[in-house]
């Protein structure tokens, strides 16, 4: 567990319940069967101490927008598979480092992989567990999850990634730990290369889970820089070759559940061109301030997603739903999050495959992280394009979302870079139930479409913010018991017929999610 998370336990200020200790808290490679469906209409715990009267699929909205329905599979709480192999730890450390012979070459790699390679195809996990005499750590370069099986990290135990670039190297790509043009010439330290896969961990005695540290802090070997160092000095120009901490492209059916994932050298989660994606139940603890570009969860050209009941801080966007050209994102649900010091839940840049059925509901966001580091980029509900990527973002609905000590709450923007001739257009975009508090003095919303062809469509209903100021250009807007009335240069408002009332809200310190 990072120190991060520890010094919040011990501050004692937790608003929401810890996992108990011994309680079953972990996942199956595919989302199976569990007390309640992500969907269903059984009771739950929410970030919000009320919920809007607002019926999924029956629309009122005079405006004609299309409510999304999310995720289809209507996914329950993942359990872990049975053990097909334990590998035991066999180090310890105070420090997240280790002797220089072990970082040079690091002493877990091979047994985990022959145990992730003998286990490929069972349906069964690799288990990481703690060893004997205190023994808690692992140290390994990448390694490679096979079709039909999971990475498994006990809690009391941590997985920390190797600081040698080489280790990360793509053959004939550019060079892992530089900057170059095109900032793909590291492998992820952890590739679900298979479908039916997946990464998952259990809570410890004490209730803390198992740990995947990528050491982006840390100065790589080789190098006065670390990871995030080098990705600070990519601002000046070209982008930086780091390893994303969990990676996939092209496999269906895959979930990460139950594990704490801190100091990523870059993206935590970035899963890509896949249908059937469950997030459930994780911590990303990674520091507001100084770790540049560490996303927390990023899923790319997929389909079928639930996201659900994760505390996530980093330096980047808390999630980010995008698309390649020709692949779209759609049928996407995110539920029950809490954000601390992120860039905000977000939409784009990359929308070029369009991005179609967003369900965002139940969230909260704070402008600020556990260490009391304010975001680089404090944003709270944002869908951002540019005509460098262009494609259609439709059918997106909030509701019940809570934002505090944010600068931007409401942020629509189709100019996120110069450049480019591919026009974006957001249409369809409904929130229904946003509240903002402890706004900052320079806060401001904006409600951008692109030009007078490429209008943004939007309906604001029961929103509440403590600081209405806006900009606004090119948006057709619908309005219903809504404080912030969007105004400018080819703007129209219209009052629509809606449903539901302003939520109360309640944000939880950052901590464990509790069992859901």
């Amino acid at each position: 567990m990072s120190s991060r998370l520890l010094a919040t336990l011990v501050a004692g200020s937790i608003a929401c319940a810890l996992i108990g200790a011994g309680v079953t808290w972990t996942a199956g490679a595919a989302a199976s069967v569990s007390r309640r469906s992500a969907h269903s209409n059984v009771p739950r715990r929410s970030a919000h101490s009320s919920t809007s009267a607002a019926r999924w699929g029956q629309p009122g909205w005079t405006s004609g927008s299309r409510l999304a329905s999310g995720d289809p599979r209507h996914v329950w709480r993942p359990w872990v598979p049975p053990t097909c192999r334990r590998v035991f730890a066999g180090l310890t450390t105070s420090d997240g480092t280790f002797s220089a012979q072990y970082e040079s070459a690091p002493p877990d790699t091979q047994r985990i992989q022959d145990a992730l390679d003998a286990c490929a195809g069972t349906g069964r996990a690799v288990e990481l567990s703690p060893g004997w005499d205190g023994d808690d750590a692992f140290l390994s370069a990448p390694l490679t999850v096979h079709e039909g099986e999971v990475l498994l990290v006990d809690g009391g135990s941590t997985l920390y990634a190797s600081r040698n670039p080489s280790d990360y190297q793509i053959p004939g790509a550019t060079t892992c730990g530089t900057i170059s043009g095109d900032g793909n010439g590291c492998v992820p330290f952890i590739d679900l290369v298979g479908s039916h896969s997946g990464v998952m961990g259990t809570p410890g005695w004490d209730g803390r889970l198992g740990v995947i540290d990528g050491r982006g802090q840390m100065t790589m070997l080789g190098s006065t820089l670390s990871w995030w160092g080098l990705a600070e000095e990519a601002k000046s120009g070209g982008n930086q070759n780091n390893p994303k901490l969990i990676e996939s492209d092209g496999a269906d059916d895959l979930t990460i559940s139950g594990v704490e994932l801190t100091n990523s050298p870059m993206y935590h989660v970035l899963i890509q061109n896949g249908r059937g994606l469950t997030v459930w139940g994780i911590v990303v603890d990674t520091p507001a301030a100084g770790a540049r570009n560490t996303d927390g969860v990023d899923p790319l050209s997929e389909s079928d997603v639930t996201i659900a009941h994760n505390f996530l801080q980093d330096g980047d966007d808390c999630i980010a739903i995008k698309s390649n050209p020709g692949v779209p994102s759609d049928n996407i649900t995110v539920e029950d999050n809490h954000c601390y010091g992120t860039h905000g839940i977000s939409i784009g840049s990359q929308t070029g495959g369009g991005v179609a059925n967003i369900l965002v509901h139940d969230d909260t966001v704070s402008g600020t992280d556990s260490l009391g580091n304010v975001s680089t980029s404090n944003n709270g509900i944002r869908i951002k394009s540019d005509a460098l990527a262009g494609g259609v973002t439709q059918q997106v609905t909030y509701h019940n979302i809570c934002l505090t000590g944010v600068e931007n709450p409401l942020y629509f923007n189709p100019f996120y870079a110069p450049g480019g001739s591919t026009i974006p257009t957001f249409t369809d975009i409904v929130l229904n139930g946003v509240v903002a508090v402890n706004s900052p003095k320079k806060t401001s919303s904006l409600f951008q479409g692109y030009d007078a062809n490429h209008l943004l469509n939007l309906d604001l209903e029961n929103i509440d913010l403590d600081n209405t100021t806006q900009s606004a250009s090119n948006a057709r807007i619908g309005l219903y018991n809504s404080n912030v009335v969007p105004s400018g240069p080819n703007v129209v408002v219209t009052p629509i017929r809606a449903w539901g009332s302003v939520p109360s809200c309640q944000f939880p310190a950052f901590t464990y999610p509790p069992v859901q």
